[in-house]
């Protein structure tokens, strides 16, 4: 755990009110909605309610906050905990959901009745909207506001009972009209909605609001802290009364909020990824650009990576933009050591070696990782013809160009010195061949010191290499002036690529580097041999 978790602006006020003995423990909770999947902000939440409780030896729950069947489904939910787990968090035996709570929270919403502070309510949404006013214009009391606590009892047990049609009635807090809060003009409390919950099945016919049932939550499981991200700050004090007011809870959960993770050309709003899955923009929730544990997951990124990234950006109110280019850093530093480094040609070009016998294949031991050595060797095979990449040839060579061209002469890596000697065109005029001359002598490991040459270049075998397909991605978003605009140009697939044979049998998420152009791992949905770019090769992010 980074000093940044370590020690925050949240752990001091922790370390106070434990001090002043407001709480005998730190008891956090993570309350993902089952309406989506999670994503990299989702991330710092988990990560911070998570490491907090361990700080202090507490307790952190895993709770679904599962009040609104409409938009909910298991699915979200087993994801969620796959994903939870992937980052290296467990709740052990703290699994809890707000829809087991429904009769608890039904009967204190009867509570806040008999105290006179709740009501129903027949206005339609347009008409609350109309007189809850804004923050230029005071809200005028609803014409249902003073009704009897026995009327009221009377037809929220008939809303539960499935007499009204949705839309019909609301049960609203009976508060302030007045308050300069908008929020806080008696908020909806429950909404009728006859539909099929996905745990309570017909159960029920009205569900808790958000506002309502996720401080009660919050109370019912005896959490200490909870800790959420800045946009909850304006609903802490509807959360405080909520708790307050039913008059039933010795201690109340404290609030305490957060700056988001943001990140340069990346959007973490729920709302417009769904747009971009209903629209078919791309594959799906998991998709290699998402900025979803899931598609992270798909693309290569690593659990620590991303609990790097997060953590050494600390914790604060203070909102700020943390660069893309850091979490690309992590994803590096965390690939470096474990990775294979292996040969894969892009654009190939076909190279024959003329002075190489004819039919004869000889195989080159190389190193799996030269930063590594405990990862070993493999045998590579190396014959008369093989593929470079096409960018390595030039027919007529820019200045400071040292690749092949007619005349340069270069080292194949783990395999000989070669020299350009002629290359044929097709009809097009574009290059289609060319053919070189080895020297035997220069074996890699033979300790050849005759003369030196400028530039290696990674070869695959032409017989032996593995056709495969190779996807490149970009951010899906880019920032363009004030907006953020979606990016057509977000992935580029490649579908002649070559590899080296050992890679024929990489798993699903196995990860390596590709020599020169980056790191990338086995494509987990993928029936064909698919390679996803997870990061290029880049000198390396220094901290500030």
């Amino acid at each position: 755990m980074s000093e940044a978790m370590m020690s925050n602006f949240i752990h001091n006020e922790i370390d106070k009110d434990l001090s002043e003995k407001k709480y005998d423990i730190v008891h956090t909770r993570f309350p993902p909605e089952p309406n989506g999947y999670i994503h990299l902000g989702h991330a710092k939440a988990i990560i911070i309610n998570f490491t907090t409780a361990m700080k202090y030896g507490g307790q952190c729950n895993l709770r679904f906050d599962d009040t609104n069947p409409i938009k909910e489904d298991i699915e979200y939910e087993n994801a969620i905990q796959e994903d939870i787990k992937w980052l290296g968090f467990d709740w052990e035996d703290r699994l809890y959901y707000a829809s087991a709570y429904f009769q608890k929270l039904y009967d204190l919403a009867v509570r806040l009745i008999e105290l006179g502070k709740a009501y129903v309510c027949d206005l339609s949404a347009e008409e609350m909207r109309d007189l809850r006013g804004d923050y230029n214009r005071v809200g005028e009391d609803s014409p249902y506001r003073n009704r009897s606590v026995e009327e009221n009892l009377d037809l929220f047990s008939r809303m539960k009972n499935g007499e009204f049609p949705n839309g019909e009635k609301v049960l609203r807090a009976k508060i302030d009209m007045k308050h300069p809060k908008v929020l806080m003009r008696d908020p909806v409390m429950y909404r009728i909605s006859h539909v099929s919950h996905h745990k309570t099945g017909d159960e029920w016919c009205i569900y808790p609001m958000y506002d309502f049932a996720h401080p009660l939550s919050d109370a019912i499981e005896g959490i200490s802290h909870s800790l959420c991200s800045k946009e909850f700050e304006e609903r802490r004090e509807l959360y405080n009364w909520f708790v307050r007011e039913v008059e039933t809870f010795e201690h109340q959960p404290r609030q305490i909020e957060f700056a988001r993770l943001n990140v340069t050309d990346t959007v973490m709003s729920k709302r417009l990824l769904l747009k971009l899955v209903e629209d078919k923009l791309v594959e799906g929730w998991d998709d290699p650009r998402m900025p979803t544990i899931r598609g992270m997951k798909r693309r290569g990124y690593t659990a620590s990576a991303i609990r790097s990234f997060v953590e050494n950006a600390g914790v604060s109110k203070s909102d700020s933009l943390l660069e893309f280019a850091n979490l690309e850093h992590f994803v590096r530093e965390d690939l470096k050591p474990t990775s294979q480094r292996v040969m894969a040609v892009l654009n190939p070009l076909k190279v024959v070696i003329t002075n190489y016998p004819e039919g004869e294949t000889e195989m080159l031991e190389m190193e799996n990782n030269q930063d590594n050595p405990e990862m070993g060797t493999r045998m590579i095979p190396f014959g008369r013809e093989i593929y470079v990449e096409r960018e390595d040839f030039m027919e007529i060579p820019e200045k400071k160009y040292f690749r092949l061209f007619p005349g340069n002469e270069v080292r194949l890596k783990g395999a000989y010195f070669i020299k350009c000697n002629d290359f044929i065109k097709d009809d097009s005029g574009e290059v289609t061949e060319i053919h070189c001359t080895y020297d035997k002598e220069t074996k890699s490991g033979s300790g050849f010191t005759g003369r030196k040459v400028k530039t290696t270049l990674h070869w695959v075998s032409k017989e032996h290499g593995v056709p495969c397909q190779i996807r490149l991605y970009d951010s899906i978003y880019k920032t363009e002036e004030t907006e953020m605009v979606y990016n057509e140009k977000s992935m580029t697939i490649l579908d002649n690529c070559i590899v080296e044979p050992c890679l024929n049998e990489a798993q699903p998420e196995e990860k390596f580097q590709f020599y020169r152009h980056g790191y990338f791992c086995r494509d987990n949905k993928s029936e064909e041999l698919v390679f996803n770019l997870t990061v290029s090769i880049k000198a390396p992010y220094k901290k500030k």
